[in-house]
């Protein structure tokens, strides 16, 4: 298999007040071409720090991150900002949106941002894939809609859509279901599984084990350190749902969880 992500002895430091809080100590991880893989561990271990660090939201104090080859350390600010809207998709628990725009605009905000998309034939091809999309996550009907005027699971419905618009390579999710109902949950997490079949690679941040449950793989990350790595394979459908949940809390306990 091709690796999307490979992180090696990635260390990320912060200073503050003239003390040094070291978040990453000598992360190593791979994440192959097509896998759905989560990153669990208690709050403060360094999660959402990883997940920011190997997509280049944010810089490395050492070691080294590669995305398709491309090593990300060596990438130049304006270029890492192209990268990121041309080839990675980003869901997040809080899900920002523009409010004077319609869920469709905020869709497309991305698209109508990139360079590859110029010209109004690109713009009217990508216009019609957002509510393929929307369509896709069933809130087709919700194209017109405030963002006031939905709620919370198809809001962050549309955020999927709107991480895919520009056909990323990768996908990054930051609790993507932390703020949602069990229902709401359920859905979300279910169109995740789902793109990802599709043949996107996901990598999400997660504190809920029935999330991680449905992924391939599960990290522990602990004290800034990768602790374990549970390989779970792929999700077949609810009937296999509860024996992952059971193995993975099992393993999750034995790692002090």
């Amino acid at each position: 298999m091709t690796a999307a992500l490979e992180a090696k002895n990635v260390c990320k430091t912060y200073v503050v007040n003239k003390r040094q809080n070291n978040v990453l100590r000598n992360v190593s991880f791979d994440v192959e071409d097509g896998e759905l893989v989560a990153v669990m561990g208690p709050s403060g271990s360094g999660k959402t720090t990883l997940l920011y660090a190997v997509s280049g939201m944010d810089e490395v104090t050492s070691g080294s991150v590669g995305f398709y080859g491309q090593e990300l350390t060596q990438v130049r600010a304006k270029e890492m900002a192209t990268l990121r809207l041309d080839s990675m998709g980003f869901i997040f628990q809080q899900m920002y949106m523009l409010k004077n725009l319609t869920i469709a605009d905020n869709i497309l905000l991305p698209a109508f941002q990139s360079k590859k998309n110029r010209g109004t034939a690109k713009r009217r091809e990508k216009s019609a894939y957002a509510h393929e999309l929307m369509y896709r996550m069933g809130i087709a009907e919700l194209a017109r809609n405030d963002i006031t005027e939905v709620s919370g699971g198809q809001l962050q419905r549309a955020c999927i859509c709107r991480s895919l618009i520009n056909d990323p390579q990768m996908v990054f999710a930051d609790e993507p279901t932390g703020s949602l109902n069990k229902q709401a949950s359920n859905e979300v997490m279910d169109q995740i599984v789902t793109l990802n079949r599709a043949g996107t690679t996901v990598m999400l941040v997660t504190h809920d084990i029935r999330v991680a449950a449905k992924c391939d793989r599960v990290l522990y990350l602990i004290d800034g350190s990768i602790n374990g790595d549970l390989a779970l394979g792929k999700h077949e459908g609810d009937h296999t749902l509860k024996d992952r949940e059971r193995r993975l809390n099992n393993w999750l306990l034995d790692k002090g969880w």
